[in-house]
């Protein structure tokens, strides 16, 4: 994995290739003459915490929030509408 740097025209000609390159490591540096340049790499998985990790932060820095009797719904709306995956431990 390296960093590559490239023309603008460069890269119209290769986006698939350059995104290709990008998901396995590389920095794909896109140059332009009249811009800063453009960096294209692989963005960061998201990081995800369980919902009682949440609530232990939340207790910790004094928060005062309460779940509701329809909080379980609210939630369940969330996910189905949700076009991303979730992961769910239970």
């Amino acid at each position: 994995m390296g960093t590559v740097r490239i023309s603008e025209a460069e890269a119209i000609r290769d986006i698939a290739g350059l995104l290709a390159r990008a998901q396995k490591g590389d920095e794909i540096v896109i140059e332009t003459r009249s811009a800063p340049a453009v960096v294209l790499r692989k963005a960061e998985e998201p990081t995800l915490r369980k919902l009682s990790e949440s609530l232990r932060i939340a207790r910790e820095i004094g928060s005062t929030v309460t779940l509701d009797g329809g909080f379980e719904r609210d939630l369940n709306a969330v996910i189905e509408n949700h076009s991303e995956r979730f992961r769910l431990d239970h």
